[in-house]
């Protein structure tokens, strides 16, 4: 796509190609630098939850719900799931990234397959409620959105929506599956 938008260019106006791809490099790397300032934050918000212990309340807070979405009784996993969670309900997908995998380790039973957890974590992670769509946010914001905040409604409304289905779809196709292997 972008080799062709070149040649057209160089057909039609060939002097716009160098100050065309500096604009549009100047305005990713805009971007980049103001979302890396976003995510820094919400990853030192995520660190001072840590350490200050309040992870550990927000899992129990949470236990009894991963314990019945996931069917996880390890309380370390549930207090990363938890923390998880709580980053992609903020809106931080990239910066829940690592307890994301840090969860998908510790879910991992060492068989090559996904496990139901594994699975319901993707799901979960992929829907994720959104409380506050931070990234959206900062990219509406940067893009001169005059209301960069009004999509915060109706994200909590169709993430919510999703979550649920997600979560229901995943519990409805494990008894499936459960049933076809009992029968066989």
């Amino acid at each position: 796509m972008m080799l062709s938008s070149m040649l057209v260019l160089l057909v039609t106006n060939p002097s716009v190609i160098l100050a065309e791809m500096i604009g549009a490099s100047a305005s990713a790397l805009q971007l980049c630098i103001e979302l890396c300032a976003v995510y820094a934050v919400w990853l030192g918000i995520i660190e001072m939850v840590e350490a200050s212990g309040l992870g550990e309340k927000l899992a129990k807070l949470l236990r009894p719900l991963i314990r019945k979405i996931f069917k996880v009784d390890d309380q370390e996993t549930q207090k990363i799931i938890a923390l998880n969670l709580s980053a992609n309900m903020l809106g931080l997908g990239n910066a829940s990234t690592p307890t994301g995998i840090k969860a998908m380790q510790r879910l991992d039973d060492g068989s090559g397959k996904a496990t139901f957890a594994m699975i319901m974590l993707v799901v979960v992670n992929a829907t994720s409620i959104q409380l506050l769509p931070t990234t959206v946010i900062g990219l509406r914001s940067s893009a001169g959105s005059q209301s960069p905040a009004d999509i915060i409604l109706p994200t909590l409304i169709v993430t919510f929506c999703t979550t649920i289905l997600g979560i229901f779809l995943v519990h409805a196709i494990d008894k499936i599956i459960k049933k076809l292997r009992h029968k066989s």
